[in-house]
């Protein structure tokens, strides 16, 4: 880990992001990330009433209008915080890191301009680094039948179509997600004909990173308790809702995790026992990989101080 604070409360980050204020920029961003259900937004509440902040969400699925228990909003827990960027677009478009880095500009100079402290809070680290260190690739067009016409392929398939293409030495693939192999498939295909776009206007933003790094069975034990108050909440309703309101099942798979679990079940492919225990997994493994996103960052160059401390 690149750099371990030593800040056991709230009180303690306060001190340690006002000083930062001071030294770095009084336009400074506060980016705090971690993994699913590591505390992150209930520490930027207590962070925005302490620095009188507002919150911008980084998290990919959030985004979308009626996901609300699968994804935890938990709205209630801003007790009346301002929040950007949840409930933005329909669930039947694909928000993509490109909108997502227009509208958080959009939403970080209405900050500014109104004399609050911004605080970017979520765990969809391809979102933080793009903000920071732009990608190129993420620029490249998205073509919607190109990700129809591919979705029923399976992740082999995807693997294999992927394999024969010439794979550029920085480009980096999750080859665990079915979704971004589809998009790293059309990626290399552009490339086959196309130049990589270049971001030569990009300013960067005046940041502090930390990261909420509970251990692992703490987090664990917080995922397994989570996803029991989910069920409670009525997930299995929610996407029952969902599909209601037209939405197919190979939409909500797209959104992956809980709603791509449930959409099996409601299939009868799973049994409800089955479904709790395969999401479980899912999500822990969801977890690891954010983590292993978040020491790519450092590896590519970001300084996250881990607050590993932390209560």
């Amino acid at each position: 880990m690149d750099k371990i604070c030593d800040l056991r409360t709230t009180q303690d980050i306060v001190k340690y992001i006002n000083r930062a204020k001071e030294t770095l920029s009084p336009d400074l961003l506060l980016i705090l990330i971690g993994p699913t259900a590591s505390g992150k937004t209930k520490l930027a509440v207590e962070l925005a009433k302490a620095l009188d902040g507002e919150i911008i969400s980084a998290d990919s699925r959030q985004v979308y209008q009626g996901l609300d228990i699968g994804t935890g909003k938990d709205l209630k827990e801003y007790d009346g915080i301002p929040y950007h960027l949840i409930d933005i677009v329909s669930p039947t478009t694909q928000y993509s890191v490109k909108e997502f880095v227009k509208d958080f500009e959009i939403a970080y100079q209405d900050i500014i301009h109104r004399g609050k402290f911004p605080i970017l809070c979520g765990g969809t680290g391809s979102y933080v680094q793009t903000l920071l260190q732009p990608q190129p690739y993420s620029s490249i067009p998205r073509d919607e039948a190109f990700h129809v016409e591919h979705a029923a392929l399976s992740k082999e398939e995807l693997i294999a179509m992927i394999q024969v293409e010439d794979i550029p030495s920085d480009f980096q693939i999750d080859w665990d997600s079915h979704k971004r192999l589809v998009r790293a498939l059309e990626i290399l295909r552009y490339l086959k004909t196309n130049e990589l776009p270049i971001d030569t206007a990009h300013q960067p933003y005046p940041h502090l990173i930390m990261a909420l790094s509970p251990p692992l069975e703490t987090r664990r034990g917080r995922i397994d308790k989570r996803l029991s108050a989910r069920m409670e909440e009525g997930l299995i309703s929610e996407v029952q809702g969902l599909l209601e309101t037209g939405l197919s099942h190979e939409q909500l798979q797209w959104f992956g995790l809980e709603y791509k679990y449930a959409s099996y079940y409601l299939l009868g492919e799973l049994t409800l026992a089955e479904f709790h225990d395969k999401l479980r997994t899912e999500i822990h493994r969801f977890a690891k990989r954010q983590m292993t996103y978040f020491r790519k960052m450092e590896k590519d160059g970001l300084a996250i101080n881990w607050l590993v401390n932390y209560r």
